[in-house]
């Protein structure tokens, strides 16, 4: 349980470092979460843990105590707050009365590789929300790991976090890479890179996608630019009906993603909604 001691003061040493890293996200190798869900997948990705402060809320939430329990025996310093305090530092319109300091994931480029690959590429993604969304299904895909080019979001940033739902902690991933550099070491690992885009020569559901791959996805708004649009060996279309023109980035990717898991004898652990 969190210490007797309750912090009332916005003045207090702790809180002004939850404020700081709450306004200077994507900075430093720390990263803030909110919620006893997220803190429980990463205490189970191994995620090192500084420190944390709770409120009643927290105490009283279903995972709460399950959070506070695992914190407790992996050694995290946890300290009351007062809710008015974490309610003021927290993304959602209700507190989920937990917040903790935790050391960003970080993995080796050859992670990303293992296996057969399934690369997903995603350049200059800068929707937060979308970006998590996308590392989640690439784990629910079986992608072997993913590269964020070109100015992409920050994966550990809250509402990246909240769309990932932790698929961020265990994704092997490489961001801060341009996405030429990210394309030239494909190429100099004979991964083939494919594209996907309205107007693709192929339909996704036509492409072989046995062997060694890299899915590149573009911008929200711009898409992939011609450059990296001709790099590609084939570039892929999703057929659509009606007027609809284009599909969500996330929703091109998983439509990809889990044909090439279908082409390889995807066998899932479990079924999901």
């Amino acid at each position: 349980m969190p210490t007797d001691e309750t912090l009332r003061s916005r003045a207090n040493p702790l809180y002004k470092r939850l404020r700081a890293l709450k306004e200077r996200a994507g900075e430093g190798d720390l990263c803030l979460l909110e919620g006893p869900r997220l803190v429980l997948e990463a205490l189970a990705a191994g995620l090192t843990i500084v420190e944390a402060a709770a409120s009643p809320r927290a105490e009283a939430s279903p995972a709460g105590p399950a959070a506070l329990a695992g914190l407790r025996q992996g050694g995290v310093p946890v300290r009351r707050m007062a809710a008015e305090l974490v309610a003021s530092l927290s993304e959602t319109e209700t507190s989920q009365g937990l917040l903790a300091l935790a050391r960003r994931a970080s993995f080796a480029e050859e992670e990303i590789f293992g296996g057969t690959p399934l690369v997903l590429v995603a350049d200059g993604v800068q929707n937060p929300g979308n970006l998590g969304a996308l590392l989640r299904t690439a784990e629910a895909a079986g992608a072997s790991g993913a590269i964020l080019a070109g100015g992409c979001a920050d994966p550990f940033s809250w509402k990246a976090l909240r769309g990932s739902m932790g698929s961020a902690f265990r994704v092997p991933h490489l961001r801060g890479v341009s996405i030429e550099r990210a394309l030239d070491g494909l190429d100099a690992r004979g991964i083939p890179v494919l594209a996907t885009a309205a107007d693709g020569e192929r339909r996704y559901d036509e492409a072989d996608l046995r062997g060694p791959v890299a899915l590149v996805v573009g911008s929200e708004g711009a898409g992939l630019p011609a450059d990296v649009r001709e790099r590609a060996s084939a570039r892929l279309r999703v057929p659509l009906a009606g007027q609809v023109e284009s599909l969500n980035v996330g929703v091109a990717a998983a439509l990809v993603l889990f044909e090439a898991a279908r082409q390889r004898g995807f066998r899932a652990a479990r079924t999901g909604g």
